[in-house]
């Protein structure tokens, strides 16, 4: 069974040579880092997306479209290609950057990616961004409270889950280190581990419910046809 343990110290997170990235970072930008499957990208994304950006005052947000989720089946994830075209049709203007440097990298899990890009890009101050969905389940990465020690965090609000992120075990586990949402643009500044709750105007789209509605689409066909 899969174990959300430690992670040990991989090669790709400490050779800046191996790493090809396709974009440009300068010493001193703010730059978010959200990652996910984006299977597909929807409204959602990109609503956690901008705000995270106005909120934070960020210089730029990467959006890191995973290869494959470790804690989600390969049959239910879409094509990587498909999934970056999808995430390039939300991700607009010059602050949001869709990237395939996971799969460049042969990266399985995040930490590795977070390591690997401060290598890279010494002198950036990297914030990890996440909705909060993804922080009810964080305690579940590979090394999540590695992550919270690399990177300041922040974690916008989703429909439905803001109650249960917010007692979730990683929000516990690092409650002393929480600072107030009005002090958000300080957070990039900031030593981790620090990280924010950002709320706002909710948008209720999700990947889970667009896989359902097209499931159900390809299920009806045939009998319409018929």
């Amino acid at each position: 069974m899969w174990s959300a343990g430690p992670a040990r110290r991989v090669p790709e997170g400490g050779r800046p040579a191996a790493l090809r990235p396709g974009f440009h970072l300068e010493p001193g930008m703010r730059v978010g880092l959200y990652g996910g499957s984006f299977n597909p990208a929807h409204e959602g994304h990109a609503h956690v997306a901008e705000t995270a950006r106005r909120r934070l005052n960020l210089d730029r947000v990467i959006w890191l479209v995973s290869p494959q989720n470790p804690l989600k089946a390969r049959h239910e994830t879409a094509d990587l290609a498909q999934r970056i075209a999808g995430a390039q049709n939300l991700a607009h203007g010059r602050h949001m950057i869709v990237t395939d440097v996971e799969d460049r990298l042969g990266s399985a899990y995040t930490i590795d990616t977070v390591r690997a890009l401060k290598a890279r890009f010494p002198g950036v101050k990297f914030v990890w961004v996440m909705g909060a969905d993804s922080l009810a389940s964080f305690h579940r990465w590979r090394g999540w409270t590695q992550i919270m020690r690399e990177v300041p965090v922040a974690v916008v609000s989703r429909p439905w889950i803001a109650l249960k992120s917010r007692f979730s075990p990683a929000a516990r586990r690092f409650a002393r280190f929480r600072i107030p949402s009005q002090a958000a643009a300080t957070l990039p500044d900031r030593k981790p581990p620090a990280w924010t709750f950002l709320r706002g105007p909710l948008n209720f789209q999700s990947s889970t419910a667009l896989r359902e509605r097209t499931t159900r689409a390809r299920q009806a066909a045939p009998r319409e046809a018929g």
